[in-house]
């Protein structure tokens, strides 16, 4: 009986002492393995389309505009009813930031990127499968010149080179580029 008193002793300091380090033992797993996920969670933005991936998330729509300034991108994306606007400033680490949004916007402004075929994501493979290299920034062009609307994609080559792409709104071709000499000034 003396012998089984002394085990029931034991086994209750061991539950008593080794209880609360098992526990936060088990809550340090737990907590690095939160931390890992939420890491992983928020993917990088380095490249355009991974900025335009970024903000669509935060706020979907359309992809009107997207450049890079900085380490930053500026996004400007259109609610799918063409009413809302927001201004995002995208991180290089996939961090967002909503710098303004308006959600009184005049949808019929918007209606042809709304509508159009292709997408701004689309456009960017477009030429960049045209001139390889990054994309550097991106605009819908709505052809207030009485032309079509079109999307002006800037590529920016690893040998310094500069190419703006016109592409097609409709058939994601792209109808016209050309290459800027001047590869360090952004005024282009």
């Amino acid at each position: 009986m003396k012998r089984n008193t002394y085990i029931s002793a034991a086994a209750s300091v061991v539950l008593i002492v080794g209880g609360p380090v098992a526990a936060a033992t088990a809550a340090s797993a737990d907590t690095a393995r939160s931390v890992t996920a939420a890491a992983a969670a928020v993917p990088s933005a380095e490249t355009a389309e991974e900025a335009s991936a970024a903000a669509l998330k935060h706020y979907p729509g359309v992809v009107e505009s997207l450049d890079k300034d900085g380490t930053v991108w500026n996004v400007d994306v259109i609610s799918k009813d063409g009413k809302g606007h927001a201004e995002l400033e995208v991180a290089a680490d996939g961090t967002v930031t909503e710098l303004n949004r308006d959600t009184d916007e005049n949808a019929a402004e918007h209606k042809d990127l709304v509508a159009a075929k292709v997408t701004a994501e689309q456009a960017m493979k477009a030429a960049l499968a045209a001139h390889p290299g990054q994309v550097w920034s991106l605009n819908w062009e709505d052809g207030e010149d009485g032309g079509a609307p079109y999307w002006e994609v800037e590529v920016r080559s690893s040998d310094g080179k500069t190419w703006n792409a016109h592409v097609d709104h409709a058939t994601g071709k792209v109808t016209e580029s050309g290459s800027d000499t001047d590869d360090n000034d952004d005024s282009n």
